[in-house]
């Protein structure tokens, strides 16, 4: 079968390149040469093909992806399934199914079948969970564990998948010696670094790469190459461990777009301020524009229960810089699995963050929706601004609660509205 990145080589336009491309307000054959070229991306399983299929990359929009899926604390299907129906309602772009609890097929065919946007997953939380049923360690994983849950999520219809290739026994020998505070926080990272260690042999992702692109060309599935060494605090943001895996994903990008195979790449979780546009820009040149892939970044740890706030601050900056695609967090990142109520408040918090720098890099929709917005603002037209707002149920409720006397002004000002007493003196 031929995937995306075959049929434009091939001289065709695909139909899923001309509705992002009309989508967008680009044209359709610069989006199928920047997909090529390995600057763009749509996500999209045959086995799924998802009616909204999340694109990322070159002149595009930024997106905003959430995550949902059981714990081994946590296992209602049904929990999540609320928050998959949430996410939808509150315009996330891709959701990805990282549940660890329960019968994980069977939650994930639920999430896909439901889901119109791109979805998911990580695999090797699946091989690591269905070894520990069997009473398995992770460091006695069979590679054929891993590659069996691969396969089984290809034929499940996962869009894209983020595997940590570039964790290497050389990045793991930079991390030593590089004394980090928090060590490894990437989950999928840990798992394969037990593994590792244990068997004293390199990444089985990393040494069998080109069995693994033949299995995501057969599905037109998008690697998503995992930061396993992103950092976890600010102590450990823009080391040597973080850039030396940088490195790696970025050669691996290319390999995967020679063989067919569309990427992206992960970026970092924790970073100062002042550190997260040379990481855009490092990312960028390294990986040659491949698409980005950012968690946060958070600003600061010390915003425990507000992270999503931390996480959009730098999601914004990330974005003006580079980044095309963010992963929410949530306010009970580093505490727990996410309510419902913590979902909405991390989506929303990201597609404010998401429109931010879309406005900053000049998007043309993201400009007008802010200009249209103003007007009706200055027209003191709630019902429009309500419309227009990236979120509009939570401006709709505290207006009609705190609602003035006067139709036309809101109470914070009333009767000495500034745009009213304004507009009454340029009209004399």
């Amino acid at each position: 079968m031929k995937t995306l990145i075959d049929k434009i080589k091939s001289k065709q336009i695909p139909a899923i390149v001309k509705k992002v491309a009309k989508s967008e307000g680009l044209d359709a054959r610069e989006l199928a040469n920047d997909i090529k070229n390995g600057q763009t991306v749509i996500c999209s399983n045959y086995k799924h093909a998802p009616s909204k299929p999340c694109a990322v990359g070159k002149n595009l929009k930024t997106k905003v992806n959430v995550n949902i899926g059981t714990s081994p604390d946590f296992t209602c299907l049904k929990n999540e399934l609320n928050k998959l129906s949430i996410s939808l309602e509150y315009g996330a772009d891709a959701v990805m199914d990282l549940s660890t609890g329960g019968n994980l097929r069977e939650i994930r065919r639920k999430i896909i079948s439901k889901c119109p946007v791109s979805v998911g997953t990580v695999p090797i939380y699946e091989a690591a969970v269905l070894n520990a049923k069997k009473n398995i360690k992770i460091k006695d994983m069979k590679l054929d564990d891993i590659f069996s849950s691969i396969k089984r999520q290809a034929e499940d219809g996962v869009d894209f998948m983020t595997l940590h290739c570039g964790l290497t026994l050389e990045t793991l020998s930079r991390l030593k010696q590089e004394g980090r505070l928090l060590n490894i926080v990437s989950r999928g990272g840990a798992f394969l670094t037990n593994w590792m260690i244990h068997n004293n042999k390199e990444n089985p992702l990393y040494e069998h790469y080109d069995e693994l692109l033949d299995i995501l060309h057969d599905y037109d599935i998008t690697i998503s190459l995992g930061d396993g060494l992103r950092p976890g605090c600010i102590d450990d943001a823009t080391d040597r461990a973080q850039i030396q895996e940088l490195i790696f994903l970025g050669e691996l990008a290319q390999r995967a777009n020679k063989r067919g195979v569309q990427a992206i790449i992960e970026g970092p979780g924790h970073v100062p301020i002042n550190e997260i546009k040379t990481n855009m820009q490092i990312q960028k040149k390294l990986c040659h524009g491949a698409p980005f892939y950012v968690l946060g970044p958070l600003v600061t740890d010390a915003a425990v229960g507000y992270d999503h706030i931390a996480a959009s601050i730098g999601s914004a900056i990330a974005a003006t810089y580079g980044a095309d695609f963010i992963c929410y967090l949530t306010p009970a990142e580093h505490l727990g699995l996410p309510s419902d109520e913590d979902v909405k408040e991390g989506l929303i918090a990201s597609r404010i963050a998401a429109h931010a720098a879309d406005v900053a890099k000049g998007n043309k929709s993201a400009i007008q929706r802010d200009k249209l917005l103003s007007q009706a603002r200055k027209k003191r037209d709630f019902p429009k601004q309500f419309e227009l707002a990236l979120e509009p149920n939570k401006g709709k409720s505290k207006y009609k609660k705190l609602k003035a006397k006067k139709k036309d002004v809101c109470s914070m000002c009333s009767e000495f509205c500034a745009i009213k007493t304004i507009e009454e003196v340029l009209k004399k």
